[in-house]
């Protein structure tokens, strides 16, 4: 997912446990909080407020509140389980059979009753949609959805996949009311009409987003809920500055690094959670016919000459690790690709790889990048990296969130900076979603023999046993570059000393829990 979450260690996952089933549960508005509603900080952006338009932490991370999918995961754990789904599991062999059979009683919040036809017309607009900045790539295995029964939910995969019941735990499954969404068009305005553990009662695009507790919902959640107003930040800074001042009361991401350098885990009046997150950042580069940067020995070059020790050092204060793959350290099959093929900053040998391959230097392109902490220090820093060798010229260009995702998706830009979190538990989705056909990064980038191996490790039952699937991808893509990473971060929530329940926005599982906080 562009720009939450993950265990290290949870890509070992046997989904074998997938065949599941669960009762129902009420979520009911919580009395120990006085009806103020905690208040928490985050950089992140909405993109859409439908489901169908976005596929982007910010976004995702409001739909796991106020809509609700079929399945879901629990706090700390790796494995689905069910949520609007009474139980779901995978029929006949192949694995391209997934079926679920709804939880009884479900509606909306705005009273109309959810069914197996609103399941399947939230999965069919997305693919009819087909929106750019959509979870079309996350969905990218399914064929069709059948709704046999009011209650019965069959999807028909295109390809066995063992990892489709955690693709549809994500914001990719939200469910929408069917009387209530274009089913050809995204809709509009500030209106959410979900059945998640969340009611948006009011929403300002790019400021805040306030939650009520859903009396309706019915599902995995359980156990009471206080109001909830997330207030959204145009940078690190100012959260930070909200934070000092306490007008937040938890902050998530993105903190500034040298704030987060200097959290004190002595300090009784601050809570920290940490985990050991795959979020990583990587260099993107445009393979579309006409960019510079399309020929392999100028991103081998390029690949040959950055020094991620230094971003970590210099820009991120150590609060972030360099990384030399595709696959996050921590998840099933990580490797050192890029290590093994370009271990240190070498100019030389990129001075090398451009000769041999008769490219004139200085090779000119740009760098776009958007949100996040440190992003102008950081595009600086690889501008001056690059330059310092004599063989390229950079420059480099800040640009709104919103009109960045729509100018890589065309192709605008001949390399970005972007970072990509965990969509779900599982290495797959730093594959697939990065390097395979349909990739979200559009960058252009095809490979028969990448796209093969995606296809045989979605064939693993039992996840571990893809692992050098995933090995393989990681060193392709070393040779190719169609990217370079840069670094993977831990994921940090700060909270007053008078809020619980703030390390479940940071689990490992992609959920973010609002409904965990309350005042003590």
């Amino acid at each position: 997912m562009r720009g939450v979450r993950i265990r290290a260690g949870a890509g070992a996952v046997c989904v074998a446990l997938l065949a599941v089933a669960a009762g129902g549960c009420r979520l009911v508005p919580g009395d120990d909080d006085d009806g103020r509603p905690v208040r928490v900080g985050t950089t992140d952006t909405v993109s859409a407020l439908d489901p169908a338009g976005a596929y982007d932490a910010g976004s995702w991370a409001l739909y796991g509140n106020v809509y609700q999918s079929l399945l879901t995961f629990a706090p700390g754990s790796s494995t689905p389980v069910p949520d609007a789904a009474r139980s779901c599991t995978f029929k006949g062999e192949g694995l391209r059979t997934y079926t679920c059979t709804l939880r009884r009683g479900l509606r909306f919040a705005n009273g109309h009753a959810l069914t197996s036809r609103d399941v399947k017309f939230s999965f069919d607009r997305i693919a009819r949609i087909k929106s750019p900045q959509g979870p079309g790539p996350v969905l990218e295995t399914l064929e069709s959805v059948a709704a046999p029964r009011e209650d019965e939910v069959v999807f028909r995969l295109k390809v066995p996949d063992a990892t489709f019941p955690f693709k549809i735990a994500t914001g990719a499954g939200s469910i929408v009311d069917s009387d209530a969404y274009p089913a050809d068009r995204l809709r509009k305005g500030d209106g959410v009409d979900g059945s998640g553990p969340y009611v948006l009662a009011a929403y300002r695009s790019g400021a805040s987003a306030e939650l009520e507790p859903n009396k309706r919902y019915a599902g995995a959640v359980k156990g009471s809920a206080s109001k909830v107003t997330i207030r959204y930040f145009a940078d690190s800074g100012r959260m930070s500055e909200a934070w000092r001042q306490r007008s937040v009361d938890v902050v998530g991401r993105q903190m500034p690094p040298a704030d987060l350098a200097d959290v004190s885990l002595t300090d009784s009046g601050v809570r920290v959670s940490e985990t050991a997150a795959a979020n990583m950042r990587s260099l993107v580069f445009n393979l579309r016919d006409g960019s510079p940067v399309k020929p392999l020995a100028v991103r081998q070059a390029a690949a040959a000459v950055i020094d991620r020790d230094a971003l970590a050092r210099d820009v991120h204060l150590r609060t972030v690790e360099p990384l030399y793959s595709l696959i996050p350290r921590g998840l099933t099959g990580h490797t050192t690709s890029f290590y093994d093929l370009y271990p240190q900053p070498d100019p030389g040998r990129a001075r090398q790889i451009l000769q041999r391959a008769g490219v004139a230097v200085p090779v000119r392109f740009g760098i776009a990048y958007s949100r996040g902490a440190a992003t102008d220090q950081e595009a600086a820093l690889l501008k001056e990296q690059l330059e310092a060798t004599g063989l390229f010229e950079v420059t480099t260009r800040k640009v709104e969130w919103t009109a960045f995702q729509e100018g890589y998706a065309r192709g605008a830009y001949d390399a970005y900076c972007v970072s990509w979190v965990a969509d779900f538990p599982d290495p797959e989705t730093f594959t697939s979603p990065l390097v395979g056909a349909e990739s979200a990064l559009h960058s252009g980038y095809e490979s028969p023999r990448v796209e093969k191996l995606i296809r045989t490790a979605q064939e693993h039952y039992q996840r571990d046993r893809a692992s050098g699937d995933f090995r393989n991808i990681q060193r392709i893509v070393a040779e190719d570059v169609p990217l370079v990473p840069l670094w993977q971060k831990k994921d940090y929530a700060l909270s007053t000393s008078s809020i619980s329940g703030a390390e479940y926005l940071s689990d490992g599982t992609g959920i973010w829990r609002l409904w965990r906080l309350h005042r003590i």
